[in-house]
């Protein structure tokens, strides 16, 4: 794909204009200059958070009805340019044409999902409450929180954006959205596409940048009610921080160290595939990779050999390449990020049986092989550190207790997965995961229906579903003396 030279990075109140923050889009399968996009800093937040507190007046006035519609417009808009969207996805993030397309679908069911919602709430508005006195009355209103910031990470563009846009519109939220310095041509597709559906100017303003020149003052304004972020931990802290001092709403959608269990009694062909999916997929840039994975004694040596046969023939190559199953990492400092994992990893003790390094057939892009480590230390930064790249340790069990206590002692509890043809069992360990979904004999499939989010230091709150609307939405009860 060409791009212009530069491209604007800042869309407040209904204009797109240029600020003074230039940042470099690579495209990490070649390391590529794509564009240069000229984002904002602390003054250019001012004017989208003033914007967006405008326009809340009247946009937190309008029905539910009226904002499905819109919600509706948006999601035909990102199907009519699907394939741009997906390309855009691919040149900027580095993943697979095919990875591209379901980030893409997801996107316009996440906006059709949160439409039918909106399209909902006008009938349940000042719904009334049953009380124990009949010498009072009372109603229950949902109204929106007032105007959000909405801070997505750069591992799936666009979708992690529709996931918070999509309930914050339908509540009646105005939005000012911060994408990722690194993946922001997707997003500003996505702008367009936004903008072309009929919301009044101000409702969705968006500003490229850094997290230090645009985050941290979004964070901090005292006019932002609600901070949504997706990211790391650390940043995840900081962001917390700032709206602390003024005591802002925050949701946090944060790190993993996710497991897969898989049982005694497993399919292994079935195993591995979720195995290869859970660690693979999005070159491992998930905070819902499942990197750690726990196979009973009876299989593992057999399970191992398989995983690694699998492992090794996946196809590593430029997102576009038609056999391509696994992409790029998104840049640089991800690629030396995670090299530094493995060479940590194998100083702790752990034993490489895969993987670890460049493809040898591609001398340039932040390739790296499908990566296997078995009999890491259960104190090491690679069994206990969130990787976020294509690397999975595997380890074996002797009990479905003790598969359990492995799973469940992390700091985080965001996912995990469990492969076994024994129904019973698969509900009983599914119910002991401290996790906050849990899949079965299945690959990590996403609905809007179904919540997103996790326990401990994986998130505060869950996106998606009927709570995802409810994150945007502050409730009323009006009691009335009869």
């Amino acid at each position: 794909m060409s791009f212009p030279t530069t491209l604007d990075g800042l869309f407040i109140d209904g204009q797109w204009s240029a600020g003074n923050e230039h940042l470099r889009v690579i495209n990490p399968a070649t390391e590529a200059l794509l564009t240069t996009v000229n984002g904002g800093d602390e003054h250019a937040v001012d004017q989208a958070v003033t914007a967006a507190t405008n326009a809340f007046k009247e946009w937190s006035k309008t029905t539910g009805a009226e904002r499905g519609a819109i919600l509706r417009r948006i999601a035909a808009g990102v199907h009519a340019g699907r394939e741009q969207l997906m390309k855009l996805q691919s040149s900027n993030n580095g993943k697979p044409l095919f990875e591209a397309a379901i980030d893409v679908d997801d996107v316009i069911a996440t906006f059709e999902y949160y439409a039918d919602l909106a399209e909902g709430l006008d009938a349940k508005q000042d719904s009334v409450v049953a009380l124990s006195s009949d010498d009072f009355s009372a109603r229950l209103r949902r109204e929106p929180c007032g105007v959000v910031g909405l801070i997505v990470p750069w591992n799936f563009p666009m979708v992690t954006t529709a996931w918070k846009l999509a309930p914050a519109l339908a509540a009646g939220c105005c939005v000012v959205l911060k994408p990722s310095e690194v993946t922001p041509l997707p997003e500003l597709e996505l702008a367009t596409i936004i903008a072309e559906a009929g919301l009044p100017n101000g409702v969705f303003n968006l500003v490229c940048g850094t997290g230090l020149a645009v985050g941290a003052p979004l964070s901090a304004d005292p006019r932002i009610a609600k901070i949504s972020f997706t990211g790391s931990n650390a940043v995840g802290v900081q962001v917390m921080q700032r709206a602390a001092e003024t005591v802002k709403g925050v949701s946090l959608e944060l790190g993993g160290k996710s497991s897969l269990l898989v049982l005694a009694d497993a399919d292994i062909e079935l195993a591995v595939e979720v195995a290869c999916g859970g660690g693979f997929f999005n070159a491992g840039q998930m905070c819902s990779a499942t990197s750690r994975v726990l196979v009973a004694d009876e299989l593992a040596e057999k399970f191992v050999a398989r995983l690694k046969a699998r492992a090794e023939a996946i196809r590593v190559a430029d997102p576009f390449d038609p056999t391509v199953e696994m992409g790029a990492l998104v840049n640089q400092a991800q690629y030396q990020r995670v090299l530094g994992h493995i060479d940590r990893g194998l100083s702790e003790g752990a034993k490489l049986i895969c993987g670890g390094n460049r493809p040898a057939d591609l001398p340039r892009g932040y390739f790296l092989q499908p990566t296997i480590f078995i009999d890491a230390p259960l104190d090491s930064a690679l069994w206990c550190e969130e990787i976020f790249g294509p690397v999975i340790c595997v380890r074996s069990f002797t009990s479905e207790a003790e598969a359990i206590a492995l799973a469940n002692d992390s700091q985080f509890g965001l996912v995990a997965s469990v492969v076994t043809r024994d129904a019973e069992a698969a509900d009983r360990v599914a119910n002991a995961l401290q996790a906050g979904l849990v899949w079965i004999n299945a690959p990590q499939v996403i609905f809007p229906q179904t919540a997103w989010g996790g326990y401990k230091q994986s998130s505060i709150g869950r996106e998606l579903g009927p709570w995802g609307l409810q994150a945007f939405q502050e409730i009323k009860h009006v009691i009335r003396a009869v």
